[in-house]
């Protein structure tokens, strides 16, 4: 199993300190937390867009450009590209230069988001956002194979005969980010990519229809097996002491609901005793101490049978310290010991 981290650069108000993070010192982590990963031996790095003041990354590609200078072997991801607000043929320009710089490191995660702020921005219909990531999703996977193309659709200017440039070094993987829902999962097994499933508060249980939805589709699609990947991703912090990573990090994952959900107008707390749940062994956040995490992720590889875990750590203005800790336990002790079973 591959694993990896992500992030979204969210800029949150320590809760211990009062202090409001800023976009500088944030994307100075993101580069440091990438060097991390990729000289402890993780497998991927991703990167989230937003376009909000309270998160530090809207372009996607030019901080996985700078992270592919300090790093050498992991694999570059977007976590997730918004790919009904952005046009297909930027977006493969900006992913094959990113190819090119990173030695054939880019991967891309397609999917709505959590929020919608780009629709707006962008000048794109919500109503429309199926009939947009379906086209923009047929177009790149187009451009991703044939450097000069004829293409027309309903959402873009027609293309003839058009040369597409720079090529990256070879197709670049292409996964959708799917939360819970039977289309997402159907059209990514339609299209031959990879499914990435979004576990933030559902019992992995629920997701197995999900996953035989995507494989159903995959297969009648006829693809080649080796294209059929399913990741789990899901928000993590681990330390030696699984109790005490639980006790530090509620303040912090609930902080962090607290200020998403203000974004929404929504008031949230978190009661303890759902957060205990959410932690349990069968629950959806992976918090806890080395043992514990790999038992989970065996239970949903058992379940699932996902080829590749990347957890989402530096939530809630989480001290950058205890990223550190999270990413060098999760490269030491959580990968190899999942991977001792499988």
């Amino acid at each position: 199993m591959e694993f990896g981290v992500y992030t979204f650069a969210d800029l949150g108000v320590d809760p211990q300190t009062g202090k409001l993070g800023n976009a500088k010192d944030r994307l100075r982590e993101v580069l440091q937390a990438a060097k991390l990963a990729d000289e402890v031996g993780l497998q991927v790095f991703g990167v989230g867009e937003h376009h909000r003041l309270d998160y530090a990354i809207s372009s996607v590609p030019v901080v996985l450009s700078a992270i592919s200078q300090q790093t050498k072997n992991i694999q570059l991801t977007s976590a997730t590209t918004v790919l009904s607000t952005v046009d297909p043929v930027r977006l493969y320009e900006d992913f094959a230069t990113l190819d090119l710089l990173s030695s054939g490191r880019a991967e891309i995660m397609a999917g709505r988001g959590a929020l919608v702020d780009s629709f707006q921005l962008f000048g794109y219909n919500l109503e429309q956002y199926n009939e947009l990531f379906e086209e923009h999703l047929e177009l790149f996977l187009k451009l991703n194979s044939e450097a000069t193309i004829t293409w027309k659709g309903n959402h873009r200017p027609a293309l003839s005969n058009a040369d597409i440039s720079p090529r990256a070094t070879n197709p670049i993987p292409v996964w959708v980010g799917v939360g819970g829902t039977p289309a997402s999962a159907k059209r990514a097994g339609r299209y031959g990519v990879g499914m990435a499933i979004v576990i933030l508060g559902d019992d992995p249980k629920c997701f197995v229809p999900l996953v035989e939805d995507y494989r159903t589709a995959f297969n009648a699609a006829g693809h080649p097996k080796e294209q059929c990947k399913l990741a789990i991703t899901g928000h993590g912090y681990f330390t030696e002491d699984g109790k005490q990573a639980r006790e530090t990090f509620y303040t912090y994952f609930n902080n962090y609901w607290t200020y998403v959900n203000k974004q929404r107008n929504m008031f949230f707390h978190l009661d303890r005793e759902d957060y205990d749940q959410m932690t349990s062994p069968e629950g959806s956040l992976f918090i806890g101490e080395p043992d514990e995490i790999i038992e989970k992720i065996l239970k949903q590889h058992e379940l699932l049978g996902h080829s590749r875990f990347l957890a989402q750590l530096d939530i809630g203005a989480l001290p950058y310290k205890e990223v550190e800790k999270s990413i060098e336990l999760l490269a030491t002790k959580i990968m190899p010991g999942v991977n001792k079973y499988i």
